[in-house]
């Protein structure tokens, strides 16, 4: 019996995992990664597990910059740039020199014929030259630290583009500098304001337009600090950034723009980063559908990745995705600069009650908590509210008290309640005097505690006195002008504090070393082939997961024999190494009671599989598993990620409802629980119209056991394919009734 009791892992859950290899994960916080001194451990398939941070200090703040390429001349686009980048160099302090084999100054400053007489060792290369490859191989001999390249063409382009790039590539490797772009822009030299306090906004972006709304963020009061506009990702690629941001004291939250993701393992390993620091990762990725993921895929030449692997990959290691530019805005703004949550409940305050009724509608349709407040505190609000008005959650006060002292009282007070830990306060359009007081009594609040205050200005026209100056003028209150907007960001701001609390990272409990199972596994493997259901069932045996008792048999006879050993009724099935989907062949035969049944049903299994030419190894007397929910476990490769774990329903309805749920490996018996509650059909596993709660603990160990097998076999296995796994009635553990395995 493979089942334990339902809910938190037992002992003899943890044991029976154990002894498979796998270690179950617990909520603890994790100790620091390895500094950059430590070698990275790396996993069974000899896979990281930890992001390599790259050293950018002197790419962002560099002592001597080089500009191969650099003009003065008026009209020329490297004019242009030559001057912005000069500019840039005398605000961070940094040497520059000016490289052209003409040109024996540029803008005053002294030229130099090529890189190899440059005066000293420079930090920085701006490559403002239509073919990068060759001053590259010219960087190599100087020892610079790093390099940009601003020329297009290459795999954004086609085939003969992506050519180029990766000769690009290989030169950047040898040469051992670091590179930016190509196709990238001048957006890493923009000017920041210094002005700002607080904590700031890191932006990464592969299209520099697209970073345009972040940046502007700045003249609302909110700082920025970095911006790394990544281009076709040659060499650095967003995931180094995001690993390098994740380490800066002065960020608060990074926010990326993303169009592919060139190594889904790197980027993982960067969110998992920023997770153990506690630094939100706000992205718009493009990609959810087949015209996007086109676009994107012209634009960078880069893989977008099946978006639906990209997106519960983001959602596994915390990484909030938005749609829109202006959801990435507001979401990063509010993330970085609101400090931890109290308390995760929501309460809505407004002068209207429609409009706080509509808010607190669309904020609990989002999955938002509105608690009900208590008796005492709706008492004490009804001191200044009249009482015919509703203080329960959300709270009207009829408009009038936010036009004296009552107002203040009323916002105190619901900002004292333990419950509570976000306040919204939805103002659909000015209606002076009262606006103006309302929108300075959540100002001066908001100095005053450290609970979110948010407040939606309706306005159309915003350039009303209580927006523009009180609302925008506070660095405490998170000021948004739609109600989508607001719900989506103080959602991620709870759920990204539900998630980092405690965070233990799944690579920390990756396995390093081979299983037994694997071991034992690892001879029933066969390269470039598909197995048979009997083989692919020896393989799941091999890693504790229990199949129905069955024999493989090749006559009539032994049929009988097998049907009596194994026990009526019993299921025959044709088994193969070419047979996928049986029963659309009728090769499939159940509910056998009897020894005539057993022999007719052996000849017509065979006859069908002569005349459709399929060979077989035998044909399969299985014991026939009737009462549970047929559910599917899988493992497919991604192109981006390696090998994947799906979980869905079963049978014929993963086919038809297309309901299922999926996670990149390496992860634990959280996540492994978090994908069934994903399932629309959940609810079949915890018992409907009068049938038992399902073996649910059965089947997360199911799912532990097939991550680890994913992991150990990494690209050797193609795909793997349990369907059914009948998971039995609570306490009575789970069966995989049939499987199919391909073998890379």
């Amino acid at each position: 019996m493979l089942g334990s009791t339902h809910g938190t892992l037992t002992t003899d859950f943890r044991a029976r995992v154990e002894a498979c290899g796998e270690t179950p994960r617990t909520a603890v916080h994790s100790s620091a990664a390895p500094s950059a001194d430590d070698a990275i451990p790396v996993d069974v398939s000899g896979r990281p597990l930890h992001a390599d941070v790259p050293d950018l200090d002197r790419f962002f703040r560099p002592e001597s910059v080089a500009v191969v390429g650099a003009s003065d001349a008026e009209g020329r686009p490297n004019t242009g740039i030559t001057r912005q980048l000069i500019s840039w160099a005398e605000r961070v302090g940094a040497r520059i020199h000016p490289v052209h084999p003409t040109r024996a100054t540029v803008f005053g400053l002294a030229c130099h014929p090529s890189v190899a007489d440059l005066p000293e060792q420079v930090d920085l290369a701006v490559l403002l030259v239509s073919d990068p490859l060759p001053v590259i191989e010219e960087l190599a001999d100087t020892k610079v630290k790093f390099a940009v390249a601003f020329a297009s063409g290459f795999a954004e382009t086609g085939d003969a583009g992506a050519a180029a790039q990766q000769r690009l590539a290989a030169a950047v490797r040898r040469s051992g500098l670091r590179l930016l772009g190509p196709n990238t822009n001048l957006n890493a030299f923009e000017e920041f304001r210094h002005d700002l306090d607080g904590p700031a906004i890191a932006l990464i972006t592969q299209s520099g337009h697209q970073g345009r709304p972040v940046y502007t963020l700045q003249e609302l009061g909110i700082r920025l600090s970095h911006w790394a506009p990544t281009g076709n990702e040659a060499d650095l690629e967003t995931s180094d950034f995001i690993s390098y941001f994740a380490e800066q004291p002065e960020v608060g939250a990074i926010a990326c723009y993303v169009e592919g993701l060139k190594d889904g393992r790197s980027f993982l390993l960067a969110a998992d980063r920023a997770a153990r620091n506690g630094v939100p990762v706000v992205a718009v990725k493009v990609g959810r559908t087949e015209t996007g993921a086109r676009m994107a895929a012209s634009h960078t030449g880069k893989l977008t990745g099946a978006d639906t692997v990209v997106d519960a990959a983001m959602r596994q290691f915390g990484v909030i995705r938005v749609d829109g530019l202006d959801e990435l805005q507001d979401t990063a703004a509010l993330l970085a600069r609101a400090r931890r949550p109290e308390a995760d409940g929501v309460v809505v305050y407004s002068i209207s009650g429609g409009t706080g009724a509509h808010f607190s509608d669309l904020a609990t349709e989002a999955g938002l908590t509105l608690p009900t407040l208590s008796q005492a505190k709706q008492d004490e609000l009804h001191q200044w509210i009249p009482p015919y008005l509703n203080v329960a959650n959300p709270v009207d006060n009829g408009g009038h008290p936010v036009g004296d002292w009552r107002g203040r009282k009323i916002i105190d007070a619901i900002l004292a309640d333990p419950a509570v830990g976000v306040l919204i306060c939805p103002i659909t359009g000015p209606f002076p005097p009262m606006s103006d007081r309302l929108a300075q009594d959540l100002a001066d609040a908001a100095e005053q505690t450290d609970k979110l205050i948010c407040v939606i200005w309706g306005s159309p026209v915003g350039t009303e006195d209580a927006y523009r100056t009180t609302l925008l003028g506070s660095s405490r209150v998170a000021t948004f002008r739609t109600f989508g907007n607001c719900i989506t960001a103080v959602r991620a701001y709870l759920g990204h504090h539900r998630f980092t609390t405690g965070y233990r990272s799944p690579f920390d409990d990756a396995p390093r070393t081979p299983s037994p199972s694997y071991r034992k596994a690892q001879a029933l493997m066969r390269p470039g082939q598909q197995l048979s259901e009997h083989a692919a069932k020896q393989l799941l045996r091999a890693y504790g997961i229990r199949v129905p008792r069955e024999q493989l048999v090749t006559s009539a006879a032994a049929a009988v024999r097998a049907a009596g050993l194994v026990g009526y009724p019993v299921v025959m099935k044709a088994s193969g190494p070419q047979l996928g989907h049986k029963t659309e062949l009728g090769l499939v035969k159940i509910g056998l009671t009897s020894a005539s049944q057993i022999r007719d049903a052996y000849r017509e299994l065979t006859d069908i599989a002569r005349y459709e030419n399929v060979p077989l190894d035998g044909i399969l007397v299985c014991q026939m598993v009737e009462r549970g929910v047929e559910m599917v476990v899988g493992v497919t490769q991604d192109d981006l990620f390696g090998p994947t774990v799906t979980v869905g329903l079963g049978g014929v309805l993963v086919e038809v409802l297309h309901d299922a749920a999926v996670r990149v490996p390496p992860f634990g018996e959280d996540q492994a629980r978090a994908m069934l509650t994903e399932l629309r059909g959940h609810a079949l596993l915890e018992g409907v119209r009068g049938a038992p709660p399902a073996d649910v603990d059965a089947l997360v160990e199911v799912i532990l056991r097939i991550q680890r097998m994913a992991l150990e076999f990494g690209g050797e296995l193609s795909e793997l394919d349990i369907n059914p796994l009948m998971v039995l009635p609570r306490g009575q553990g789970a069966v995989a009734l049939d499987a199919l395995a391909i073998c890379r």
